[in-house]
C-alpha cells in the first residue's frame, strides 16, 4: 500500500475488544505507536458515548469517537459533539411500536445514554446467551418501567433504536416492516438484532466527514469491523479490514483480513499498515 494511512476508525465489540470484552496490552502499545507517529486512532463503534469503556475514553491521545453507528461524533476531551444525525421522536415512535408487537428486548439511545426496559434486563439471558455480553448491557443501560414512555417524556430525537431478539425469524419480521418506515437507516451488529439510525447514518461517512474536518483524505483512512453494521465502513474508507471472526459479506468485500479479535487482530493490521518502519 502507497499511501501512509492516517486514520484509522476501530469498531469495539468483535473487532478492537476480545470476547470477554477487555483490550489487551498487545492492543494498547500498538495504539499508543500509532497514536505517537500522528495517526488519528478513534472508535467507531455503534455503542453509545456512555457504553464506550472508560479505558478507551481516556486513551492518551485518542480524541474523537463516532458512536450510535456514526448518529455522532464527538470531542471525547471536551465531550462536545461534532456531529449528529439523530432520529426524530415521531420517527422512533414509530419504530417502537413495531418492536413492541414481537419477543425482543429493545432500548433508545438519547443523549449518549443506552435506556432499556427493566423487566427485560431481568431476564437478560433469554436474549444474550454470552455472559460478556450480558455484563455489558446491565453495566451499560439504564432500566425503565416503559421505553416509549421514557422516550416520550424526554421529547428529545434518539441516536438509536436498538432491538435484539431471541427468534432470528421474528427479527426478519420485524426488520421488513421497520424498513418501510422513510427517513431511517436499519442494520444490524449481529445475526438477532436490529439497528435504527437516521437516514443517512453511517458509521462510514462519520469516518469520512470526521476526515474532512481534519484534513485527511478518504484512501488515508482505515477502518477495521466485524459485524454488518460495519459494512458500509469498510466499503466507504480507503483500506478496510474485515476481522478473521467477521461475517462473510464482510470479509468479501474487505481489503485485508486480519486475525481475530482473540488474536489481537487490530493490532497485527496497525502494525502491517500504519506503523511505519525506519527510514520510511
Amino acid at each position: 500500500m502507497n499511501t501512509y494511512i492516517k486514520m484509522v476508525g476501530l469498531d469495539l465489540d468483535g473487532t478492537l475488544l476480545t470476547s470477554e470484552k477487555k483490550l489487551t496490552d498487545y492492543t494498547k502499545n500498538v495504539l499508543k505507536q500509532a497514536i505517537d507517529q500522528g495517526c488519528v486512532v478513534l472508535v467507531s463503534t455503534g455503542r453509545p458515548l456512555s457504553a464506550i469503556p472508560e479505558e478507551l475514553l481516556r486513551f492518551p491521545g485518542m480524541k474523537y469517537a463516532v458512536t450510535a453507528n456514526g448518529a455522532r461524533i464527538v470531542d471525547t476531551e471536551s465531550g462536545d459533539t461534532l456531529y449528529e444525525n439523530l432520529v426524530s421522536v415521531e420517527k422512533a415512535v414509530e419504530v417502537l411500536d413495531i418492536l413492541e408487537e414481537y419477543d425482543n428486548m429493545f432500548d433508545i439511545f438519547i443523549d449518549g445514554q443506552g435506556y432499556t426496559a427493566a423487566d427485560c434486563m431481568e431476564h437478560i439471558w433469554d436474549y444474550f446467551p454470552d455472559p460478556s455480553m450480558q455484563r455489558y448491557i446491565l453495566t451499560t443501560r439504564i432500566p425503565v418501567q416503559n421505553v416509549k414512555e421514557t422516550l416520550l417524556l424526554h421529547n428529545r430525537p434518539v441516536d438509536k433504536v436498538h432491538g435484539v431478539f431471541r427468534n432470528p425469524e421474528e427479527k426478519e419480521k420485524a426488520r421488513q416492516r421497520v424498513r418501510t418506515i422513510s427517513e431511517i437507516e436499519v442494520t444490524g451488529a449481529f445475526f438477532h438484532n436490529l439497528e435504527v439510525n437516521a437516514k443517512g447514518v453511517t458509521k462510514g461517512q462519520a469516518l469520512l466527514r470526521l476526515g474532512e474536518m481534519l484534513g485527511i483524505k478518504r484512501e488515508e483512512i482505515m477502518a477495521c469491523g466485524d459485524g454488518m453494521n460495519d459494512y458500509e465502513m469498510l466499503s466507504a474508507v480507503g483500506f478496510g479490514v474485515a476481522m478473521g471472526n467477521a461475517m462473510e459479506p464482510l470479509k468479501e468485500i474487505a481489503d485485508y483480513i486480519t486475525e481475530t479479535n482473540d488474536e489481537n487482530g487490530v493490532a497485527k493490521a496497525i502494525e502491517k499498515f500504519v506503523l511505519r518502519r525506519e527510514g520510511e
